[in-house]
């Protein structure tokens, strides 16, 4: 297997601790700084700090709950209806070819940050899974996270 070379990655390994990045993230200003998207009433959009590919939003319930049970039937509404409109900023923006929309609850199904709760929304295009993901084991990213807040950011309000 190659390496590639990724340093901002050390942030994120070093940064590990028991406060939860989602519960944290609430308490500050909205911005490039922290990649919120859009705050509604119940939950909000975010970023993917380490996305699978460029575009991938999470949308985030407001409590602290392990699970899609755990939510009241107005937060799960408001999970769902927030993923199809970043659905549709992505597909204004992006053009993509298709969507991943789902939760990974719990570590053993894959879940990065466990106990809160949230639902990705990944554009995917045809080929986007091509040769060097297969062969070198590499992901390109096409463009900055910054870059990427900048332009769905000021998709969000007028989609």
């Amino acid at each position: 297997m190659k390496r590639l070379w990724a340093p901002w990655r050390m942030k994120f390994v070093q940064t590990k601790t028991a406060a939860c990045v989602f519960c944290d993230v609430q308490k500050e200003a909205d911005g490039p700084g922290n990649l919120v998207l859009f705050r509604g009433k119940r939950c909000f959009v975010i970023l993917n700090r380490y996305p699978y590919t460029s575009g991938h939003m999470m949308v985030v319930s407001n409590e602290h709950r392990n699970s899609l049970e755990d939510l009241d039937a107005e937060t799960r509404a408001e999970m769902m209806e927030l993923g199809t409109h970043a659905m549709g900023v992505l597909r204004c923006v992006y053009q993509p070819d298709a969507f991943n929309l789902g939760a990974n609850i719990g570590e053993a199904a894959g879940a990065g940050i466990t106990g809160h709760v949230h639902i990705h929304v990944v554009p995917r295009w045809t080929g986007d899974s091509n040769f060097m993901l297969t062969l070198a084991e590499t992901k390109v990213m096409p463009e900055s996270l910054e870059d990427t807040y900048a332009r769905l950011r000021g998709a969000w309000e007028s989609h």
